[in-house]
């Protein structure tokens, strides 16, 4: 592979032709972009940093993975803990669905604090 630079004329300028790396195709859902938001906004060398190295996207697609499993994971916890089940699911749908409303946003809380924010 040849190293040259090529330029472009713009004006009385010569301007390098500078190219990003190619990114790899992977699907990066809620978490993935939320947290490139935030990184973009508030973290702009990290992200431009991920950005030139053609690391951005598999590193989206892991913030998106694990913040997916976290949820699950999370959401499964406290429901059992609180003892929000299919029973109650069954006798009570309006207290089911406000309890799993709640333990859904104490879920979304805890990772945007833990892995979305940071």
């Amino acid at each position: 592979m040849k190293n040259e630079i090529t330029y472009t004329q713009q004006g009385d300028y010569l301007l390098p032709d500078l190219k990003l790396p190619e990114q790899p195709k992977v699907e990066i859902g809620f978490w993935g972009r939320r947290h490139e938001r935030y990184i973009k906004q508030y973290h702009k060398i990290r992200y431009f940093n991920f950005l030139t190295s053609g690391t951005l996207a598999a590193y989206l697609a892991d913030i998106d993975r694990e913040a997916a499993e976290m949820f699950e994971k999370l959401v499964n916890q406290l429901a059992k803990k609180e003892g929000v089940t299919e029973h109650l699911k069954m006798e009570n749908q309006m207290s089911w669905v406000g309890r799993m409303n709640n333990i859904c946003n104490r879920a979304i809380e805890i990772i945007n604090s833990e892995l979305i924010y940071k």
